[in-house]
């Protein structure tokens, strides 16, 4: 889901002739393959995860998507 759109414009879509497609990710259907690419270091995920913190900052984590300073943050053990 794109992050803070609340509206679109979509006369603008339609005098520039943008089309806009949206649909839901099928993510669970690759979570398993993908976890074990990561884990095993063939896969970098920090472009998707810019942020990373350890475990005992979940609270910290949770504050910072809330406020929008992160969208995604990857944990650590």
């Amino acid at each position: 889901m794109p992050n803070g759109v609340d509206r679109v414009d979509l006369y603008r879509l339609f005098r520039h002739n943008i089309t806009l497609r949206a649909g839901v990710a099928p993510a669970r259907r690759y979570l398993e393959s993908l976890l074990a690419d990561v884990l095993a270091e063939r896969l970098d995920p920090s472009p998707v995860f810019p942020a990373q913190i350890p475990l005992d900052a979940v609270a910290a984590a949770y504050h910072a998507m809330d406020t929008r300073q992160a969208v995604k943050i990857a944990i650590r053990p």
